[in-house]
């Protein structure tokens, strides 16, 4: 009990000394031991990788959960190390209640046929979404996580200790260059220089190898950015892997729906007698553009039931033609279809009952239909 005491009136002189120096250089009234530049350099460094670790952690948290509720949930469930328990994503959710509703409304329907494709599409993307957050957690949330509860609590420790040191080694100048004042004036403070001067060299080597040890810390913040950035690479690989599925299975809806779209809505393009885009013979000034390649919904120029054109009697309308410029390369399904490369100019209309997706395309002696989403048609 008696030494424990020692120690603790030991403890709390040490912390009232370093408290008094501290105020004393807040106040201009003591001198600071500096670090040298390279040094500062590196805090400067490390405080920039916590701070914007901590805010890139986050924001990636928002982004694979944007429900606040369920974050605090999951940071709970993390906090007391139990399993978060599985959750339905939205596209999950929407799936079933499309399909609920399709059995209600009517399975055999039309409107319940469609629901059902567009319910087991949005169960594939809630399910590729799963996957993409469950990837993402583990190969690029959990490394940023280690490094701010593991190596920066090791760093922050470690500089703790630095500043307490340096605290502990300008207060035994300071009592130094007190004795020394008061030696100049009586013999009496010979031992007491003595002892200002063996603390000090005690104090400077502590400072020495505590600044060592926060130094080597702090240039391993190189490694702690190789790290993360082999993180961040495999967080796009997911992500563009996400993406492709997304874009693959809405394709693959889109190109269902729009085969069907004859049976459901028969007679939708035939005897009209303009057609539902903009005309070509428009004189606006603006120019349209595609921005992606999108399959068109119908693939024939008339839907089922309906006789086709033929290609070798087509003839230019009155209101005109016009020109465009192929953005993609397209490769033609049938003989009734143009290919297209990249970058050339063709001449494009359309003619009454066609597909608004589709146009008649020409170059020299050959015509075709091709897809307007291919095109960027100039004014």
């Amino acid at each position: 009990m008696d030494f424990n005491m020692k120690k603790l009136a030991s403890d709390a002189g040490i912390f009232f000394t370093r408290a008094v120096q501290f105020t004393e250089e807040k106040f201009g009234q003591a001198e600071k031991t500096e670090l040298d530049a390279h040094f500062e350099n590196l805090l400067a460094r490390a405080d920039s990788t916590k701070n914007w670790t901590e805010k890139i952690l986050r924001q990636t948290e928002v982004l694979l959960q944007p429900n606040p509720s369920a974050r605090v949930e999951e940071f709970l469930y993390e906090k007391l190390d139990r399993k978060v328990p599985s959750r339905v994503t939205n596209g999950e959710l929407l799936a079933q209640y499309m399909s609920e509703a399709a059995s209600e409304l009517g399975p055999t329907t039309p409107y319940g046929k469609t629901l059902i494709r567009v319910a087991e599409a949005e169960k594939r993307l809630g399910t590729a979404e799963r996957d993409f957050i469950h990837t993402a957690s583990i190969n690029f949330l959990t490394p940023l996580r280690n490094f701010l509860e593991g190596d920066w609590k090791t760093i922050s420790k470690e500089r703790r200790l630095l500043q307490n040191r340096r605290l502990d080694l300008d207060a035994c100048k300071a009592r130094l260059k007190k004795a020394k004042a008061a030696e100049a004036k009586a013999t009496l403070w010979n031992d007491e220089v003595d002892k200002s001067e063996q603390e000090l060299r005690v104090a400077q080597t502590e400072f020495d190898r505590q600044a060592e040890v926060t130094r080597l810390l702090l240039e391993g913040i190189s490694s702690t950015h190789v790290n993360h950035l082999r993180c961040l690479h495999e967080f796009v690989e997911s992500q563009t892997t996400y993406y492709a599925q997304c874009y693959r299975h809405m394709l693959d809806l889109q190109k269902q729906l729009g085969s069907s779209q004859g049976a459901i809505f028969p007679g939708t393009f035939v005897g009209t007698t303009e057609p539902a885009s903009t005309p070509l013979s428009s004189t606006s000034p603006t120019t349209t553009a595609a921005t992606m390649p999108v399959e068109p919904s119908v693939a024939g120029m008339a839907p089922p039931g309906e006789t086709a054109l033929c290609l070798e009697e087509v003839a230019p309308p009155a209101s005109g033609t016009r020109k465009a410029r192929v953005l993609y390369d397209y490769e033609a399904a049938d003989s009734s279809e143009l290919a297209l490369l990249a970058d050339e100019l063709i001449t494009v209309y359309s003619l009454p009952g066609m597909d608004p997706d589709w146009l008649i395309g020409e170059r020299g002696n050959k015509k075709g239909k091709v897809p307007v989403t291919y095109l960027e048609l100039l004014s």
